[in-house]
């Protein structure tokens, strides 16, 4: 896992930019603490920083390769699952290979497929390779966007980078967010492609995107396809117990010490138990990490969205799995910290929305990373086997809006924090809606599929194709940031494919949620799990927490000329602040938490807002 960045140029000598190449790289330092490196060519140029899982002496980069009719060189993000058998396949027919990193085995596969060996890899990849015989650099990234990539065009070329910080360091990208950015910051929707920064843009997921001195060509390797499923449902359990036994055997390989997030929910306790029982037969045990704050079991109070807390379930899981279990426990001291707060808004170059749930994701991943330097994570099992509350709610089913904008009112609308004049020209609504029906205009109904079931379809794609990415960007960030590869088992498209194509009755053939992940699991799991309800990432009930919020932005509301009042109402964040209940709502505290966001990240990025 690293952190790539690079630049090319068609009109310019780069070989005279290396300073700004370092800078570039340089911004990646957090991706990849044990090395660095730059490449640099006439008209391209690449940069590296290292983060060492596999072949530690072997895997630096960047990595090039001279033909007779010129280099080829790659900068490389990721893991290739899949690696041994690509690399077999390529030594018989006739390549050396001098290393055992899956870096090279990626390079080689360019040389012997050009491009289309994308659709060869499994894994979680962002990769830039500079082909100095056609003079073009090829950009490619995983299929479900599990690690993030962006690019720049210029007048002459194009900047990327893992990040927008390391394209932001480049002199030529301007640091501006225009109406399209606030709106896609505040609507919650993930539009694909869509960088926030004005100029800027993602390599969308499954995509190949080639620049070339003739311009910019974007070429879709792969994308979530509608197809008949072939099973019924004992066939259909066998075949996604076979896939994660496969999958998590696959992604356990490492050569640095790794780990597993358990939060005592269906998702990562079956995914933990798979992998404990794998590392049992090698004589070997798991560690597992949750997260937890100072007195949240004891005192827990339940709501609309968390019946029950995590840590009685993640314990009955790291007994059963036998596994060397630690609880991360946070105070609100450590969430209310503006440093860690600070760390958060850097490490995703954006003001992120969903407060302490981020900063305590951040600090778990800092704990842990003391420990291990590869983590298994069981994110998005809700987007691909049906476990939101929002796949079940009615309303919903009627297909007006993105599936989760109606849970996500339970966390409290931060909209109303903005100014009225700009939430008059944003048009949130308007937005959303157009989003919603560009979106659900991608989906292909099946033969004869029902109404519930096309509706159900759609609300897959829609958690598939847009949600997740929200939350995969989340943990690479937060993850990354600490130098943590964080590692998302049910992100493997072979699963995605196959469950996205079930039926809805199959999915739910048990009357619950994820019946297809309950039955392929159950086997290894504690009772107590089998029978919990999905409950979402943990956030804290200490009042104590919002009270340090309204401390901090007591601070910010004595600073009327800072640029976040261009943006923000004061009075709605007084209002807020000057709340004297002890347990204040989510509304208040989801304001206070999104002023502290957006105050930070203008101190750093000093963004140039356009309104108009």
């Amino acid at each position: 896992m690293c952190g790539i960045a690079g630049w090319v140029a068609f009109d310019r000598d780069l070989r005279a930019e290396q300073a700004t190449v370092d800078a570039m790289t340089e911004t990646m330092a957090c991706r990849g603490p044990d090395d660095r490196g730059t490449w640099i060519d006439k008209h391209g140029a690449l940069g590296h920083r290292r983060l060492a899982i596999i072949d530690l002496p072997g895997g630096r980069q960047p990595m090039s390769v001279d033909t007779p009719n010129g280099s080829v060189a790659m900068v490389y993000s990721g893991e290739t699952y899949n690696f041994t058998e690509l690399r077999n396949e390529l030594v018989s027919r006739g390549h050396t290979l001098r290393t055992d990193s899956d870096t090279e085995v990626v390079l080689h596969a360019y040389l012997e497929w050009g491009p289309a060996m994308a659709e060869r890899l499994n894994g979680m990849y962002a990769f830039a390779i500079w082909d100095g015989r056609e003079d073009k650099l090829v950009m490619i990234r995983d299929r479900m966007g599990i690690k993030p990539f962006y690019y720049y065009p210029t007048a002459d070329g194009v900047l990327f980078g893992s990040e927008p910080k390391a394209i932001l360091a480049n002199p030529l990208a301007e640091h501006t967010v225009t109406l399209d950015g606030i709106r896609e910051m505040f609507a919650f929707i993930k539009t694909p492609g869509h960088a926030i920064w004005d100029g800027m843009r993602e390599v969308e997921p499954g995509t190949v995107v080639t620049v070339a001195k003739g311009g910019i060509r974007e070429h879709v390797y792969w994308s979530l396809q509608t197809r008949e499923h072939p099973d019924d449902q004992a066939a259909s359990v066998e075949h996604v117990r076979e896939l994660l036994h496969d999958i998590v055997r696959r992604q356990l390989i490492s050569d640095v010490p790794r780990c597993t997030l358990l939060s005592g929910g269906l998702d990562s306790s079956a995914m933990t138990a798979i992998a404990a029982n794998q590392l049992a037969e090698e004589g070997k045990s798991v560690r597992s990490f949750a997260v937890d704050f100072v007195g949240q079991t004891e005192n827990f109070v339940a709501d609309e969205l968390r019946a029950t807390p995590d840590t009685p379930y993640v314990h009955d899981v790291a007994a059963k799995s036998k596994t060397e279990h630690q609880d991360i426990v946070l105070d609100s001291d450590q969430l209310a910290d503006p440093d860690a707060r600070s760390k958060v808004i850097q490490a995703r170059d954006i003001p992120t929305g969903l407060g302490d749930m981020d900063t305590s994701l951040y600090l778990l991943f800092k704990a842990i990373r003391q420990h291990s330097t590869v983590a298994l994570s069981g994110e998005s099992a809700d987007e691909v086997f049906g476990g939101y509350k929002q796949f079940f709610d009615p309303e919903v089913r009627k297909g007006t809006t993105f599936p989760w904008l109606s849970q996500l009112k339970h966390l409290g609308d931060d909209a109303p924090l903005l100014r009225r004049s700009l939430l008059d020209v944003l048009d949130l609504p308007g937005y959303i809606r157009d989003s919603y029906s560009t979106a659900v205009g991608e989906v292909t109904r099946l033969d004869g599929e029902s109404e519930l079931e096309w509706q159900m379809r759609k609300i897959s794609y829609l958690h598939l194709t847009r949600f997740v990415r929200i939350l995969l960007d989340r943990k690479d960030r937060a993850s990354m940031a600490v130098g943590l590869e964080v590692r998302v088992p049910f992100c493997d498209h072979r699963l995605v494919e196959y469950v996205y194509n079930a039926p809805w009755a199959l999915k739910t053939y048990d009357g619950r949620e994820k019946s297809l992940l309950r039955g392929a699991a159950a086997d290894v799991l504690p009772q107590s799990v089998v029978d919990r309800v999905k409950s979402p990432y943990p956030s804290t009930q200490d009042p104590k927490y919002a009270v340090k919020l309204k401390e901090h932005c007591g601070d910010l509301l004595a600073k009327p000329s800072h640029q976040v009042f261009d943006l923000i109402d004061p009075d709605t964040l007084r209002k807020a602040v000057e709340n004297k209940e002890p347990q204040i709502d989510q509304a208040s505290r989801k304001v206070l938490e999104r002023a502290l966001d957006l105050s930070l990240w203008m101190d750093m990025y000093s963004p140039t807002i356009k309104t108009a």
